[in-house]
C-alpha cells in the first residue's frame, strides 16, 4: 500500500489467535497486517517465534477465551514486542492480568457488546428449564402426545426467588429482565452494590439457601472457581434450578451431575461447561436439563458489533488513544 506521498505505508502487525468468520478477518485485514495463527498451520511456538523475528514484529494480539492459547508469562516471553492484547470475549480468565500489567501490556475485552444477548439467553434457558419447553418439544416430535397424553407440567417463573452470582454488566441486565416477570432478586458479589435494592448475600451458600434459582454470571478466577459446589447445591435444595452463562468452571460440574442424577436439585440450564467441548454424557438423557454450545453471546448483531469493537480497540492502541474497554484486575470486581 502506498501513501499519498508515494512512500510505502506499512500496516501495523496484529497477531490473530482466534478462529474467525470471513467478515471478521476481512475487517482486520483492511487496517492491519494480520498474522493468523490458525491459517498458518504451524504449532503455536513456531508461529510466535516467526512473528517475533519479523522486521516489524507485532505489538498487538487478538485472542479468544476458552481456547488453547493462554496469554501468560511464557506467551509474552515468546513475543516481547507485544504491548496490547484484545480479547473478543468479556471474560479474561485466559489472560494473566498481573503479568500483563507488570510488563506494560494493555488489555481490552469485549465490554458490553454481548451483555444484552447473554442476559436474554439466560432468561431463555431459565424459562426452558422451568416450563420444560425443549423436553416437551422432543415429546411431541417423538409422537408421544397422542399415545401417552399431555407432557408433565412445568413451573411458573413469576414469583421465583432468583439468586444472581455476579451483578456486573450481564448480571444486572438479567436482574432487570426477571424483575419484569415478577421474580424476587437476590445477589452475591465481592461487595454490596451502591444504589441497588436487591438483597445482598456475602456468600453463595447463604444466597442459595434463600433462592429457588441460581444464575451464574460472574467472571472466572481463583475466588470463583467451583463457587457453586456440593454444599451450595444442597443449600439450593430439591426444588432448585441452576443456570450457567458464566464459565463452566464456576460450577463443580461433577457434583452438579450427581445432584441432578440423585434429584437433589430440580433442573439446570448450561451454555458453558468445565471441559469444553466435552459435555458429561449423563446430561444427555436428562429431560430436566437444557444444553447449548457456548453460544449465548452470539447473534448476527453481536458479531457485527464485535468486529467494530475489536477494530476500535486496536485502532485506539495504535493511535496512542485510550482503549475503548480497558481491563485490569480491579475492574473485574462484580
Amino acid at each position: 500500500m502506498a501513501s499519498a506521498g508515494g512512500s510505502l505505508l506499512v500496516l501495523p502487525a496484529v497477531l490473530h489467535l482466534r478462529r474467525s468468520d470471513a467478515d471478521f478477518t476481512a475487517a482486520l485485514r483492511e487496517r492491519f497486517r494480520v498474522l493468523d495463527f490458525f491459517a498458518s498451520g504451524q504449532p503455536l511456538p513456531a508461529f510466535l517465534a516467526a512473528a517475533a523475528a519479523a522486521p516489524e514484529p507485532p505489538r498487538a494480539a487478538v485472542v479468544v477465551g476458552g481456547g488453547s492459547v493462554r496469554v501468560d508469562a511464557s506467551f509474552l516471553d515468546a513475543v516481547p514486542s507485544l504491548r496490547c492484547v484484545v480479547s473478543t470475549g468479556a471474560g479474561v480468565d485466559h489472560i494473566d492480568l498481573d503479568e500483563c500489567a507488570r510488563r506494560g501490556v494493555a488489555v481490552a475485552n469485549s465490554g458490553e457488546v454481548y451483555s444484552t444477548d447473554v442476559a436474554d439467553y439466560a432468561v431463555g434457558l431459565l424459562l426452558d428449564v422451568l416450563r420444560r419447553v425443549s423436553a416437551a418439544e422432543r415429546y411431541v416430535r417423538r409422537g408421544s402426545w397422542p399415545a401417552q397424553g399431555d407432557y408433565p407440567l412445568g413451573s411458573k417463573l413469576g414469583g421465583k426467588r432468583v439468586g444472581i452470582i455476579g451483578l456486573g454488566n450481564i448480571g444486572s441486565r438479567i436482574a432487570k429482565r426477571l424483575e419484569a416477570f415478577g421474580c424476587i432478586i437476590h445477589y452475591n458479589s465481592r461487595k454490596p452494590k451502591d444504589s441497588i435494592s436487591y438483597k445482598y448475600f456475602g456468600n453463595v451458600h447463604d444466597l442459595a439457601a434463600e433462592s429457588d434459582v441460581l444464575i451464574v454470571a460472574c467472571a472466572l478466577n481463583k475466588a470463583t472457581r467451583h463457587i457453586v459446589n456440593k454444599d451450595v447445591l444442597e443449600a439450593l435444595g430439591k426444588g432448585g434450578v441452576v443456570i450457567n452463562i458464566g464459565r463452566g468452571a464456576n460450577i463443580d460440574e461433577a457434583e452438579l451431575v450427581i445432584a441432578l442424577r440423585e434429584g437433589k436439585i430440580a433442573g439446570a440450564g448450561f451454555d458453558v461447561f468445565e471441559h469444553e467441548p466435552k459435555v458429561p454424557a449423563e446430561l444427555f438423557s436428562m429431560d430436566n436439563v437444557v444444553l447449548s454450545h457456548h453460544v449465548a453471546v452470539f447473534t448476527e448483531e453481536s458479531r457485527s458489533d464485535l468486529r467494530a469493537h475489536t477494530v476500535g480497540n486496536l485502532e485506539a492502541f495504535f493511535s496512542g488513544q485510550p482503549l475503548l474497554t480497558p481491563v485490569d484486575a480491579d475492574s473485574l470486581v462484580q
